[in-house]
Formats: structure tokens, sequence, C-alpha cells
């Protein structure tokens, strides 16, 4: 079997969570046997992931181009995931015109809509409620879930909030964390002790809004005040494509380091005593967090960083929304080697009880057989899936024809 993965760019796994969470996926879909096929219309950059050293088929695409028509059919694979809905709004149509018997999957990574709403609300100087949730990304978005035959939701926050709020029938939904292996006693010893390690740090992709204004909320309010008790610690912060905008916050003088890309996510990761992450808005799973408890390294972050990441284990450092709070947490982890060693612990809890390969794999694969087996019937039971695909809604194709006629 063929399974066909049109991604929004090509994974770079060292610059985002996002990037890494696709070579999750390309492995649980090559345990299941396929053969995997990835596809994408933007350009490469000099970090993207080699696919083709990993026994992955790759292809360049492009939009509103009929061309894509003759691949896909000629490919026809059993399965199509969509890396974020915009790609399937400009691709779904047609799959499903040319291989209406794939199983279409979304790949949501996070709620843009949430993000969105959670944006807005800051800007509004408002706490976020949901009636920010009524904007076009969600719409958009919750269309396009409708539209596949399943979706993937990294967060249970976000399976909540689908059900609860947006009112989409379990059936097409799936909740599918990140995926990593288990951190084991082996690991564990050749991890750096509380007293090889100095610092603090954080990472992230600068294009991704909620990291930017995360590292100015460090810069402005926080790391100040951390300064004043640990004079000589220091702030690194790291990230892929960094503008003029967030180099400028770099200042030696006071111990703020902006050092652009890691080479190795885990090295600097493992490398700082604790990590830091005041995130203001965002969704999802943070893979900063995740790699904090990969490499043993305790964190301080706000609700919503923390969000969907520990359940209802006890977290691997520290949460708050306050400033100063937030300063003392850090401090606290910082000095005191036992709290330190304590959030330690329950970071290896979190990763060994709930996001392990090794389970979620085989109930992926259980989810997939089982829509193969009864494809027919789920798409009968979503009536409004339906409703969206009839021709006076189909707006994406018609735009995309009218612009493959119109570049001709």
């Amino acid at each position: 079997m063929k399974a066909l993965i049109i991604g929004n760019v090509w994974p770079e796994p060292v610059s985002s969570a996002a990037g890494a969470r696709i070579l999750q996926l390309l492995e649980a879909l090559k345990k299941q046997n396929f053969e995997i096929h990835f596809a994408c219309a933007a350009g490469k950059t000099a970090y993207a992931e080699n696919l083709n050293e990993q026994q992955v088929f790759t292809q360049e695409i492009q939009l509103n181009n009929s061309s894509f028509d003759t691949y896909i059919k000629e490919l026809d694979p059993a399965l199509v995931l969509f890396d974020k809905f915009v790609v399937e709004e400009q691709f779904g149509w047609r799959v499903k015109e040319q291989c209406p018997h794939a199983i279409r999957v979304l790949e949501t990574i996070d709620l843009h809509g949430l993000r969105k709403g959670r944006e807005a609300a800051l800007k509004a100087g408002e706490i976020f409620s949901e009636q920010f949730l009524d904007n076009d990304f969600a719409k958009r978005e919750v269309a396009s879930i409708y539209r596949c035959d399943l979706s993937l939701v990294i967060s249970e926050i976000e399976m909540q909030l689908l059900q609860s709020y947006f009112k989409v029938p379990g059936q097409q939904i799936f909740y599918l964390p990140f995926m990593v292996d288990q951190v084991s006693d082996a690991t564990i010893n050749s991890w750096k002790t509380y007293e090889n390690r100095a610092h603090f740090v954080t990472i992230g992709n600068f294009r991704h809004e909620p990291n930017w204004l995360s590292v100015r909320q460090l810069k402005t309010e926080i790391w100040p005040l951390i300064k004043k008790q640990l004079p000589d610690a220091q702030m690194r912060v790291y990230g892929s494509y960094p503008a003029e905008k967030h180099t400028q916050l770099h200042n030696p003088k006071e111990n703020f380091y902006v050092l652009g890309r890691a080479e190795s996510a885990f090295e600097v990761i493992e490398n700082a005593r604790v990590l830091v992450a005041p995130l203001l808005t965002g969704a999802g799973l943070k893979g900063k967090l995740l790699e904090a408890m990969q490499c043993g390294t305790p964190a301080v972050t706000s609700t919503v960083g923390a969000e969907g990441m520990h359940g209802d284990l006890p977290f691997n450092g520290s949460i708050t929304d306050d400033s100063n709070l937030f300063a003392q947490a850090a401090i606290e982890l910082y000095v005191n080697k036992d709290k330190w060693q304590q959030a330690q612990s329950n970071g290896i809890e979190i990763i060994n009880t709930r996001f392990l390969a090794s389970s979620w794999q085989p109930q992926f694969a259980e989810r997939l057989n089982e829509l193969k087996l009864n494809l027919e019937h789920h798409r009968q039971a979503n009536f409004t899936g339906s409703m969206l695909w009839h021709q006076s809604l189909q707006a994406s194709k018609f735009m995309s024809k009218w612009i493959e006629e119109k570049n001709r």
C-alpha cells in the first residue's frame, strides 16, 4: 500500500516541532507497511530533512496546476495525509476526484483557530474566552476536519474543544500526541548531572509568532528579575530564522544571548540547567517542553505552554502566568538541587506514561484499519462533510481552476 503525505513545507525537525512531528507520522505509517511518498509545493531549504535517505519517495508539486491530478492518479495511494488544513484546502478536492477510495487524513498539528483566537485576545488586552474562537481560521479548519475521513489531534484539550464547543463527532477525530522512545535507565545515565549544567535556555522557530512573543516577554519582564538574583547566569535563546527585531534583543552585557539556529536542540537543552518558555499564545503541544523532558532538563512555562503536556501527572517544573512568580520559580529550580531532581523525575514519568511510540503507533494503526474496512459507512454517517463537498461550497476548487487558467 502507498501513503502520500502532502506537506505544507519540507520538514525541518531541527527547526520546529512540526517538522519532528511529520517524521513521527512517517515512522508510524512505515510500521504499517506503507510505501511512503512525500509531496510538497514549497521550496526546499538548506535545513530540510533528506527524506530519500529514510526510504521516502519525494515529489515537488505545483499549486493550482492539474499536473498534480496526473501525479496522484498514477500513484494511486491508499491513504493521503494533509499536513495542515491549508494543504487540504488546496489539494483535498483533487485527491477526492482522482482517488475517491483513498482515506483522507488531516494532521492538525495544533488548532490554528485556537492559536489565532488567543493572539486576538492578547492584542485586544482581554482574557481569552470562547468568543475569540469565532474566527475565520476556526471556520476553515473545522470545515477541513469534516471534509476529511479522520483528523489527528495532538492535544487532549483540543479534542475536548472540538467536541464540546465545535460539536465535531468523535468518529471524525483521533487523539494522537507526540510519539517518542521510552526514557530508559541507559538514557538517564547518559544525561549531564545538575552540577555539569549551567544557564537558562529557550528554543523555538522565530517564524512562529508565539515563540517571538515568548522571547520578548523573557527579555522585558522576566530576565531582569532572574539576573538580579543570579548575576552570573546566562539566558541563551535559540531559534531558526531570526529577523532583525529578534537579534536586536541580543545583549551580552545583560547576559541575554540570541544565538540563532541550534545545530542540535537536544545538545543545547541538555547543557542548560533550566528551560524557560513563558508562552502567551499558541496551541497544540510544545516540542521544546517534550525535548526538555527527553534531556532531563526541568522547565518553567505558562498554562498555555503546559496545556496537554502532563495530564494528571505533576509537571517537570513549574507552571505560572505571573512574571514575578515565573522568575522566582526559575531561580528555585536553578539553585535547589532537590527540586531540580524531582522535576527531572516528573518529566521521565510524563514521557513514559503519555508519549511512547510503542503505545500510540498500534492504536493509530488500529484506527486506520477500522476506517479502511468501513470507509463507505463512515462517509455516509458524515452528512456535514458531504454537505461541505457540495458543489456550491467548493470555493477552493473553483478558485484554483480559475488561477490555473489565468496562468496559462
